[in-house]
Order: structure tokens, then C-alpha cells, then sequence
């Protein structure tokens, strides 16, 4: 039977729907534990730094096997990589809903993530075999409206399931969701290239073991006395891992990232960019909630609710950048962006310092939506200009590899600001976030091209 064009596939809007729902169900689960992690401290106990581990177990093996999972759907089918994935997400969350402590429930947000780094990926790809001509450019368009909906959602949904049942049901809330998505899969239409790559197990070892011994002791530092000199071993496998995938394509294997990427100095900077900045927002997001319900005791609802003027700020400016400002002034609103997120920052520290231990800083709202700001014009131009001098043969490797790299900074900055909240305060945690944004800033400069990027395209 000869496959129909892509543009004549029966179901292509339907299933469209059915990877949206798979997209905003995994960035859901990243963000609703923020609020709920207290909660579920409060109930199951342990070490302070679990509340860190509840979301960092999460996005670890997520930004780790994120290209991996990518290349598993170069092998065996990226719908059949999609539905093992779906799949290992429900059980995990069913894992995590009755889990009895909290090892146990920090093992299973590990299977999570690890199950939505084989789901995301394969994401574009099924949807490009679908799609095709102004129909792709509109399919494309619609994962960024839906990711900021996950994202106004998340902390607010966590709000609200943990204070009207418990912490368990932000967890139950994924089987439904995956169960459908799993149901509608057959809408999807199978796609696998011509030449199937080799997967690198060496190389995901490698990185997996380098980036769980640098995030470790970033976490523990506090319980443990186990700080940044403890990374020696962890940047010992980043340089295994480096010489590894020269080795590989001196021998002409598919390596797990195409070194050619980083003789691209924009590129390597856009890197760096990304883990900081990601560092910041995530990190700031959860000392936040934490904040309000460990100092001033305030709900788990009013907690959730505190960080809705910064996803709704963001949501508008990503908006307002993608149609309006990008456009026209191209990559230089990246330094707009940065500006409002270090305002916002400077604005929560003053916030924090009027405040008394036991009432609710509400300067603190307007500070919060002052940094949405931020995050939505830096976070539009950033990815396009990010790409814009990748070759078309390291455009997969490069979009991957950008992906896996925000996770990474967001596990990083729950981490890094995570523990400098624990041991000095909110005020010093967003002291410390004002001072990645400025080294942020410093890392832009070298992603600019050489010629004004004004002409850039962005999707909307």
C-alpha cells in the first residue's frame, strides 16, 4: 500500500492534538512538584534536600537521555519509542502516587524521566512526517502556546490538587492524560529514516555518571559537607565523554553529539546561555514556594497562586516578542529580557527585605511578574538565534543537545539556589541568581552574529 502525502493524512490535526497532550503533560509534571514538594516533605519526612531531589530526580535523567531517546527513535520507530515512552510514564506516575516513602519516590521520578526523554524527542519528527508547507509551520507554531499554558498551569494546578486532596493527586493526574494519549496513538503515522543510526551506550554512560557527580554534591552539600570539590571525577567523565565522540567519528559511528558543534563559537555559547539562564528561572521558582511555605507557613494554594503573575507576565511577552519585537529588532531583545529578569530579581530581593518572617510579601507579586517578563523576550530570540549558524547536517544534533542542555540547567539551578536558599535565605538565593543573569549577559555576546539579526524568522 503506497503511503499517502503527508498533507493528505487523514488524521494529521488529531494527532497533532495527541503530541500536544504528550508535550504539555511531561513540562506539567516538571512544574507541578515545585509547589507540591513541601507537601510531600511534610508527609513522608527525611533530609531537607529531598525537596530538591522531588524535581532534580525528574529533569536529571530527562536532560540526560534526551538525545539518546532521540536516536532510539531513529532505530526502532519514533511512534514505537512514543508509545514505550507514554507508556513508562504512567506506570511511573501510578509509582509515585503510592509511593510509601521518600527513596522510593525519588527512584520513580527518576523512571519518569527517564520515560519523558523517550516521548519529547520524537515529538518533531513525528509531526514533520504529518505535516508538510504552511500546515508544518502552523503545526510547529502551536507547541509554543501549549508549553506556556503547561507552564501557567503547573504551579497552579499544584495548588490546587495538593490543598483539595493531597500531594498524591498531581500525580494520579498523568494517568488519565497518558491513558488517552496512549488510546489515540494509531492516529500517528510511523517514521523512521533510511539509514538507522547506532546508539552510543558509552557515550550516555559517560555523560549520565558526569552530570549526576556534579549535580550530587550540589544538592547534598548541605547534609553532607560534600561541596564543588567533590566535581573532580564528574569533569574527569565530561573529558572521557569529549574524547569518546572524537573517537567515534574518526571511526565514522554516530556519536551521541556532533563535535563539529562546538568549532561554532555562537553555538558553545549558546550552551552556556542556556544553563545559566534556565538555572535562574527554575531555581528562583522553587525557592519561592519553598519560601512561603517553610518561613511564613502560608498554603500550598497561595503558594501556587504566588507564581501565576510571572507565567502570565510570561506568556504575554512571549507573545508580544514572537510577533512584534523579534521582528524587528532581532536578537538584541535577548538583552531586553535580561534586563526585566534582573529587575524582577533585584525587586523580589527588596520584596523579601520589607517583608516581616510572618506576613506575605505581596511586593513580591509584581517583582515576580517583572520576571516573567524577562523570561518570555529573552527565551523568544534565544533558540533562533541560538540555531542560526548550525549547518543543516548538525541541525538535529544541535537542537537536541540545546534541549537536553536546559534541562540540565534547570536541574542545576534547583540545585545551586536550592541550597544556598537552605543555608542562607531567599534573599541570598536571588543575590545569586542576579549574579548568573549578569555572567548570562557576558555569554549573550558571543552567541551575536556578525551582522544585525533583526531578519531572523520566529515562529509564533
Amino acid at each position: 500500500m503506497v503511503p499517502l502525502p503527508k498533507k493528505e493524512h487523514p488524521h494529521r490535526w488529531s494527532a497533532l492534538a495527541v503530541l500536544l497532550v504528550a508535550e504539555a503533560m511531561n513540562l506539567l509534571d516538571a512544574t507541578i512538584m515545585t509547589v507540591a514538594a513541601p507537601a510531600i516533605h511534610a508527609d513522608l519526612g527525611g533530609p531537607v534536600s529531598d525537596i530538591q531531589w522531588y524535581g532534580a530526580a525528574y529533569t536529571l535523567p530527562f536532560a540526560v537521555l534526551l538525545i539518546a531517546g532521540g536516536r532510539l527513535g531513529d532505530i526502532a520507530g519514533r511512534r514505537t519509542v512514543f508509545r514505550i515512552g507514554v507508556a513508562g510514564f504512567v506506570l511511573a506516575s501510578l509509582a509515585c502516587a503510592f509511593a510509601p516513602s521518600a527513596g522510593l519516590l525519588i527512584a520513580a521520578r527518576a523512571v519518569q524521566g527517564a520515560a519523558a526523554a523517550l516521548v519529547i524527542p520524537q515529538t518533531i519528527g513525528l509531526i514533520r512526517v504529518m505535516f508538510d508547507g504552511d500546515e508544518l509551520a502552523r503545526a510547529m507554531g502551536s507547541i509554543g502556546p501549549v508549553m506556556g499554558l503547561a507552564a501557567v498551569c503547573g504551579p497552579v494546578a499544584g495548588g490546587v490538587l495538593t490543598h483539595a486532596a493531597s500531594w498524591r493527586a498531581v500525580f494520579f493526574v498523568n494517568v488519565p492524560l497518558g491513558v488517552a494519549v496512549l488510546l489515540t496513538t494509531p492516529l500517528l503515522r510511523e517514521d523512521r529514516p533510511a539509514r538507522r543510526p547506532h546508539l552510543d551506550l558509552v557515550g550516555t554512560v559517560l555523560v549520565s555518571g558526569a552530570v549526576g557527580l556534579i549535580t550530587y554534591p550540589l544538592i547534598q552539600g548541605a547534609d553532607s559537607g560534600v561541596y564543588a570539590l567533590t566535581w573532580g571525577p564528574g569533569l574527569a567523565l565530561f573529558a572521557a565523554f569529549v574524547l569518546h565522540q572524537r573517537h567515534r567519528v574518526r571511526r565514522e559511528l554516530s556519536p551521541l553529539v556532533e563535535p563539529s558543534l562546538f568549532g561554532n563559537r555562537g553555538f558553545s555559547a549558546a550552551l552556556l546561555c542556556s544553563v545559566l539562564f534556565f538555572a535562574v528561572v527554575s531555581g528562583l521558582m522553587l525557592v519561592v514556594v519553598v519560601q512561603l511555605q517553610l518561613g511564613p507557613h502560608i498554603g500550598v494554594l497561595a503558594a501556587g497562586l504566588t507564581l501565576l503573575p510571572w507565567s502570565c507576565a510570561m506568556g504575554i511577552s512571549s507573545w508580544t516578542a514572537g510577533r512584534r519585537l523579534v521582528p524587528r529588532h532581532g536578537a538584541r531583545v535577548m538583552y531586553a529580557g535580561l534586563a526585566a529578569l534582573l529587575a524582577g530579581a533585584l525587586g523580589a530581593i527588596a520584596a523579601y527585605a520589607g517583608a516581616p518572617d510572618t506576613g506575605y510579601p505581596w511586593p513580591l507579586l509584581a517583582a515576580l511578574a517583572v520576571c516573567g517578563v524577562g523570561q518570555g523576550l529573552f527565551a523568544v530570540p534565544f533558540f533562533t538565534t541560538a540555531l542560526h549558524r548550525v549547518r543543516p547536517h548538525e541541525t538535529g544534533s544541535a537542537a537536541g543537545l540545546l534541549n537536553a542542555v536546559q534541562q540540565l540547567g534547570s536541574t542545576l539551578g534547583v540545585a545551586l539556589l536550592g541550597s544556598v536558599f537552605f543555608r542562607g535565605g531567599a534573599q541570598d538565593a536571588f543575590w545569586v541568581a542576579a549574579g548568573l543573569l549578569v555572567a548570562t549577559g557576558a555569554a549573550v555576546v558571543f552567541m551575536m552574529p556578525g551582522r544585525s539579526v533583526a531578519h531572523l524568522s520566529v515562529g509564533s
